[in-house]
């Protein structure tokens, strides 16, 4: 699962890193929720960082509320819904963290998921057009060792190395599929945060601040 994460590096630092112009966009953002259009790259424009939606409603419901934010690494190459996607509309879903969160006795405790470098990475995202737009859902896979003692799944989260060939549409399918294991847990580290960041109406950025 991933339902919430941010991007709380400057719009210079992040077009740097992929090696994208910026369109119009508005970070840093240190909630990102879902029905918000957030920096991504289609494989379509992969030299532009355009604000995307996140979260797509499917065509075959007809419930308004029905939004789809995540899909099934295991299976997305054949639910009816994504494998369309996943073979011709990729794209990167830019971030720099994730929220997590742990059931504990007190309730839910989030966590924010990082690079111990802290560095910039990027989802591996698919997407379809939504009302005239493009749209993405996040793919997720079984959690690593770091993710794994706060929750079972955790976004893909594509090495820098893998970020041409994911968005390369003549890349064979097989191929993509081996893109799609959980990020080596050595490179990631974990910490504590606020309860403030449960509700998507806090924004400001002491939510990704560790706490004791």
């Amino acid at each position: 699962m991933c339902g919430r994460y941010t991007i709380s590096k400057a719009q210079e630092v992040l077009g740097t890193f992929f090696g994208a112009e910026f369109s119009e966009t508005h970070i840093p953002i240190f909630n990102a929720s879902p029905n918000q259009h957030l920096p991504a790259i289609l494989d379509i424009q992969p030299d532009k960082i355009l604000p995307v939606l996140w979260g797509i409603t499917p065509e075959w419901t007809h419930r308004k509320s029905r939004l789809l934010i995540n899909a099934r690494a295991e299976t997305v190459n054949v639910r009816p819904t994504f494998r369309e996607s996943f073979e011709q509309r990729r794209c990167l879903v830019i971030a720099d963290g994730f929220y997590e969160w742990q059931a504990t006795k007190d309730g839910k405790q989030p966590f924010r998921i990082t690079m111990r470098s802290f560095e910039p990475f990027a989802f591996a995202g698919i997407w379809q057009v939504v009302g005239g737009k493009p749209a993405y859902v996040i793919l997720t896979t079984e959690a690593n060792e770091v993710t794994r003692p706060i929750h079972d799944r955790m976004p893909v989260i594509l090495e820098n190395e893998e970020h041409d060939r994911w968005l390369d549409q003549d890349l064979p399918i097989e191929d993509v599929v081996q893109l799609l294991d959980p990020y080596p847990a050595n490179a990631m580290a974990a910490a504590r945060v606020s309860r403030a960041v449960n509700s998507w109406k806090n924004k400001d950025s002491s939510l990704i601040e560790p706490i004791a």
